[in-house]
């Protein structure tokens, strides 16, 4: 039987790869390097208007400096609710409220927390190591129940699995690689 009959989604597993790889890069710029980033707040959600909403939402993020983050809150209303989800968000910044806008100074990171961080990091690309073996072992799994392939297509299949697998852990090691080298810059 020709292998064009029977076939593995393997579009599929490479997008699940994929958004592995996605929410890696967005856990990734969530960690504090002494560098601002307007995604430091990206995760952080204030009760506003009966519902929680992320801050990007309640006003503009600005990076007017390398040290500094600046939101410019909207509605005035909100200014004390945004200040005390980000004091309450344990991203460790105290925030400095100056009219509508509230600054966002980050501090230098000390060597203690540098290696932390780079912790943190390296369970963040396992917790995406996980992700990628789930994804291929759920491959392997259709490949084994697909009924009336052949054992060459069986093999070629698998072989593809394991390449698309480890293209993503390697991709995932140099992530995390650039990640630390960025957190142990002073």
């Amino acid at each position: 039987m020709a292998h064009e009959d029977i076939s593995i989604d393997t579009d599929d597993l490479q997008r699940r790869m994929d958004g592995a790889m996605t929410a890696l890069k967005h856990e990734f710029a969530s960690l504090r390097t002494g560098r601002a980033s307007a995604s430091i707040v990206d995760a952080i959600q204030v009760e506003a208007y009966g519902q929680m909403t992320p801050i990007t939402q309640l006003g503009t993020v600005n990076v007017p400096e390398p040290r500094m983050v600046v939101i410019n809150v909207w509605d005035k209303a909100m200014i004390s609710k945004v200040e005390k989800a980000i004091r309450e968000s344990g991203i460790g910044i105290n925030p400095v409220t100056d009219g509508p806008l509230i600054r966002l100074p980050i501090p230098e990171l000390n060597e203690e927390r540098r290696k932390q961080l780079t912790k943190v990091a390296a369970g963040y690309a396992e917790n995406a190591k996980i992700a990628i073996r789930n994804v291929r072992r759920d491959g392997m799994d259709q490949i084994k129940k697909a009924k009336g392939m052949g054992e060459d297509d069986q093999k070629m299949w698998s072989e593809e699995v394991q390449e698309m697998t480890d293209k993503a852990i390697t991709a995932i090691d140099r992530a995390l690689e650039g990640k630390q080298q960025e957190i142990m810059q002073v």
